[in-house]
């Protein structure tokens, strides 16, 4: 089984999305990362502030 390559991906996209919904698609999941992300971060401060004030 061959891998598929970046290059098939995109052209796949093309022809099956329109280049609105290949950006909208593009940016949820941008979307969704940055806010996945943004807890992410905001939990390991919280964590570190606890632990310091328990020291």
């Amino acid at each position: 089984m061959k891998k598929i390559s970046v290059f098939s991906i995109a052209l796949i996209s093309l022809l099956f999305l329109t280049s609105c919904e290949a950006i909208e698609t593009i940016f949820k999941a941008g979307m969704w990362w940055g806010i996945i992300l943004v807890i992410a971060v905001i939990v390991i401060i919280l964590l570190l502030f606890s632990r310091g004030k328990n020291s």
